[in-house]
């Protein structure tokens, strides 16, 4: 059974606090409503899916400085900034950082709720996305060093024959290990198989470069 994902909002305005956490639930949403980051740090169970919407003043830690904390734990939530006091450049500063949005009090509960319910489904969408490449290379992980030889080559579109010939092997024995490697992927044929393994390295250079 799915868990149902999270509005977290952390904000040292009470009214603030729960005027947002009325008007989330109201609309079906789970909220949890913390008054500083350091509550929030504490209660937070990493994995945990949701959205965050973040102040930016306010005692002890500030929203970015908690931004920067999440980013440094490898926690990526969505984070939307909700600030009485937003400027330019922390706008633009936190929007790099990869905060989702940036929005100025008072704000249109709708405009919100439209930004929250669009964020959680962004996230679901990835965290799909995810489980599909985390399958697809456990089941890769089952391939013999032969079939991983084979394998690269074949999505390639380099021919039977020519393979045989560069691993010094028959003919026979390519076929059957390009049999056992569409059995043990599930992959209908290579060229499905193919655009898997492309979408996991594109994943893979993605996330590299944005570390």
């Amino acid at each position: 059974m799915k868990s149902q994902p999270c509005v977290f909002i952390v904000d040292d305005d009470e009214a603030v606090r729960d005027g947002l956490a009325m008007v989330i639930e109201t609309v079906g949403l789970d909220c949890q409503a913390f008054e500083n980051a350091e509550r929030f740090l504490e209660t937070y169970t990493p994995g945990t899916s949701g959205c965050l919407v973040l102040d930016i003043n306010m005692p002890g830690m500030r929203g970015d400085e908690l931004q920067a904390e999440l980013n440094r734990r490898n926690i990526r939530l969505p984070i939307i900034f909700l600030t009485s006091y937003g400027d330019i450049p922390t706008s633009v500063r936190t929007i790099k950082a990869g905060a989702v949005d940036f929005l100025t009090k008072p704000v249109k509960i709708n405009e919100l709720i439209e930004r929250i319910q669009t964020e959680l489904q962004n996230e679901a969408e990835m965290r799909e996305q995810h489980k599909g490449e985390m399958e697809l290379r456990n089941l890769l992980n089952t391939l013999t060093p032969r079939e991983m030889d084979v394998l690269p080559l074949t999505i390639a579109g380099i021919p039977n024959k020519e393979i045989a010939q560069k691993l010094g092997i028959s003919f026979r024995t390519v076929e059957l290990h390009r049999t056992n490697i569409l059995r043990k992927t599930g992959a209908a044929n290579f060229l499905e198989l193919a655009r898997q393994c492309e979408a996991i390295r594109f994943s893979f250079e993605t996330k590299r470069e944005n570390s």
